[in-house]
């Protein structure tokens, strides 16, 4: 069997670099892996501590970021749903705890998609049994959309007690340390939300 170059030049030269594959993980949004040069982030008025601490935070995100991603998919699969369906079925939940009628309009509106991509969406959802259609209580031009039973046990099963769980661990906090992190939070969704990027896309679910 043929070796590859690296590999005869490893089996005869002692100090040839040791080539691992990268662990990534969490790992990958360390600073100094994503942006070693300085090519991006302005490390000038921090110290080593401080771009060790902030690298901890931007790791700590991820590895939230990563769970949460597996937590959808599991429950995409589990429901054999897409994310714009479990989008719907989240905002059908809400309606129904606030004692506010779905329209089709109202989903539309919520999930930033066309008329006929709300159609087509809740189609989908009826023939999986998800949802059910009714005249609207009020208004004769309208229809209400309602969570089955089914599906309304099945969300509260994976995301709705995923939720509860994000929720216990922020009571975990003192109060001051809720403000800084919601202070936090809400200053970097300014900061990455979409701009007039050349690059960035939009998408519209169907």
């Amino acid at each position: 069997m043929q070796k590859s170059g690296l590999a005869l030049f490893s089996m005869f030269d002692a100090s040839a670099p040791e080539v691992r594959p990268f662990e990534s993980g969490s790992a990958i949004y360390d600073v100094d892996v994503s942006d070693p040069d300085g090519e991006l982030v302005d490390r000038g008025e921090l110290s080593e501590a401080d771009v060790k601490q902030i690298s901890g935070v931007m790791q700590a995100l991820g590895g939230l970021r990563q769970a949460e991603q597996r937590l959808s998919e599991a429950s995409l699969q589990y429901m054999k749903l897409n994310q714009t369906d479990m989008r719907a079925l989240h905002f059908l939940i809400a309606c129904e705890n606030t004692g506010a009628v779905a329209t089709p309009g109202a989903i539309s509106t919520h999930l930033g998609i066309s008329t006929a991509s709300t159609t087509k969406l809740l189609d989908r959802l009826e023939r999986g049994d998800h949802i059910t259609r009714s005249p609207h209580p009020t208004d004769r031009r309208a229809l209400a959309i309602s969570l089955s039973a089914l599906s309304r046990e099945s969300a509260i099963e994976t995301v709705g007690r995923q939720h509860a769980r994000r929720f216990a661990a922020a009571s975990r906090l003192t109060p001051a340390e809720r403000e800084v992190v919601t202070r936090f939070l809400v200053d970097m969704t300014k900061e990455i939300a979409l701009g007039e990027e050349p690059w960035a896309i939009s998408e519209e679910g169907d």
